[in-house]
């Protein structure tokens, strides 16, 4: 996962509308990446729009997916 590479903690997880939400926290230069990667999206997916907000959460340690 690209967010594992980059070492970032957080979580990717499908909401019932069909979006993804991402919480990620990192250095500046990583999050930057992945926001570059999630505007394209891996092969198979389609990307349609991505909202980028600040908050304030305690992500578990390591990435998630579920």
């Amino acid at each position: 996962m690209r967010a594992q590479q980059l070492a970032i903690n957080g979580h990717a997880r499908n909401l019932a509308d069909g979006t993804v939400e991402v919480l990620a926290c990192g250095s500046p230069e990583a999050l930057a990446a992945l926001e570059t990667f999630l505007r394209r999206g891996p092969s198979l997916a389609r990307v349609a729009a991505v909202a980028v907000s600040e908050a304030n959460a305690q992500p578990p340690f390591g990435f998630r997916i579920g």
